[in-house]
């Protein structure tokens, strides 16, 4: 019995040290000539990366379902309420043009005047020489928009959140947002090293329970929402936000990325829509490329918040100043806004008209207030890319959101409406989409 013990534990002993040899399971494989490891084919491919496996997988299921790809069609020039793809003038529900500006004949004049005057690119961080006139006068007209201190401009909409979030917070702290919260603030939630926790969409009482608890375990805290989501056209309750971020003494960031412009009598977004003091809310963040016809984002509050990200934020500090000709038309935009407030009432008129309509003909318009923004969710994403396939080949461009950026029960359409829509418009479209939905 000893001799056999001791056969078991030789040969044990011989394992251990081959395991010991090669290295663990998911090592890259034993040393080759040279020193180097081998490695899997898979991991030295990039067709074998899990992200273009699921790009493959979803074009392949769109191929045997007899479907085009839905994405990155090319528009062939201004995209408003109508646009012309692949030759063809089509009805356009997939843009942000919300107040019909970008195109606009004196936004247009103000990029031209600007290139003139300053050329093509500020060439430099805004720090070191990039500044130019052009940079002060849309950051103290956004902050006049706001009503508050000050405001900074970005380049690019998606850098103003990971760069803000991730430089004001850190370790020691905790970002709390809403469940549907923006990638852009997830990346920068990730980048600041703070704790993060999410809570249910639009649910003050889920946020309240979470700073109850978790307030006490750190130094800052940030609360971030979205004025309008962008995949639902719903908005949070913004006055109790601001009592429990009060009580419990945190900041709040509100992204105004798709509610400037949009909500409100005059388009001053969020915090108009509500009725509440600009200062109530300690960050607002918002996007130039939406109703504001350029590209970038921006951050505007009080002097001393605007103050560290200009001098200190990375993606502020060490890149390149918004070119002269993407500054000059979004100040064109809202100076436009200001004065046509028609605009802003007739993109209210017909997105109600809009979630009217399609709530009468029985579609699912979620929570959708029906403000530039309204998804019909039909639970399957074969559908969507199929109905989205069949309104094209009518003349209608709309976007489906399929799975995983919607959980495949929610897979929808999403329609984004422009002041420069028609109510002839959206019937044809509603129509011919029941017309679908109603073909096997």
């Amino acid at each position: 019995m000893s001799q056999h013990r001791d056969q078991i534990k030789a040969q044990l002993l011989a394992r251990t040290r081959q395991r010991s040899r090669q290295g663990p399971s998911n090592a890259p494989g034993p040393a080759a000539e040279g020193g180097a490891s081998r490695v899997a084919e898979r991991f030295t491919r990039f067709d074998s990366h899990p992200g273009y496996q699921q790009i493959a997988m979803m074009r392949e299921g769109a191929r045997r379902l007899g479907l085009t790809d839905p994405f990155f069609k090319v528009h062939e020039g201004t995209a408003g309420a109508t646009s012309r793809i692949d030759g063809c003038e089509r009805l356009n529900f997939a843009s942000y043009n919300y107040l019909g500006l970008s195109g606009d004949a004196r936004v247009n004049r103000a990029a031209c005047d600007a290139v003139a005057s300053y050329g093509t690119s500020v060439s430099a961080s805004r720090v070191v020489s990039g500044e130019r006139p052009i940079h002060g006068e849309l950051e103290r007209a956004l902050a006049e928009a706001y009503a508050v201190e000050d405001a900074v401009v970005f380049v690019s909409g998606h850098a103003t959140n990971v760069s803000t979030l991730g430089y004001l917070m850190g370790p020691k702290d905790l970002i709390l947002h809403d469940e549907y919260i923006h990638n852009s603030s997830l990346v920068g939630a990730q980048l600041s090293g703070a704790k993060r926790m999410s809570f249910a969409h639009n649910d003050p009482e889920a946020l309240e329970v979470l700073l109850t608890r978790h307030r006490h375990q750190f130094e800052r805290v940030l609360v971030v929402i979205e004025g309008l989501y962008s995949m639902d056209g719903d908005v949070p309750d913004l006055p109790r936000f601001i009592d429990a971020k009060n009580r419990h003494q945190a900041w709040l960031m509100v992204d105004e990325a798709h509610s400037f412009g949009v909500l409100g009598e005059r388009g001053l977004g969020l915090r108009e829509h509500y009725d509440v003091p600009p200062g109530d809310v300690d960050i607002w963040m918002g996007t130039l490329s939406k109703a504001l016809a350029g590209c970038g984002g921006y951050i505007a509050g009080c002097r001393e918040l605007v103050e560290t990200l200009r001098y200190l934020a990375p993606g502020f500090l060490y890149s390149v100043g918004l070119p002269a000709q993407v500054a000059a038309p979004s100040l064109a935009a809202l100076e436009l806004m200001h004065q046509e407030p028609e605009r802003v009432q007739k993109l209210h008129d017909i997105s109600r008209y809009f979630l009217e309509q399609a709530k009468a003909l029985g579609f699912d318009t979620g929570s959708s207030i029906g403000a530039a923004v309204v998804p019909v969710i039909v639970g399957s994403s074969p559908l969507a890319a199929r109905l989205s396939h069949d309104l094209f080949q009518r003349g209608i461009n709309v976007q489906p959101i399929l799975h995983p950026a919607v959980p495949e029960k929610s897979a929808r359409l999403r329609f984004f409406l422009s002041c420069e829509h028609t109510r002839e418009q959206i019937d044809q479209t509603l129509d011919a989409l029941a017309t679908a939905m109603a073909t096997p």
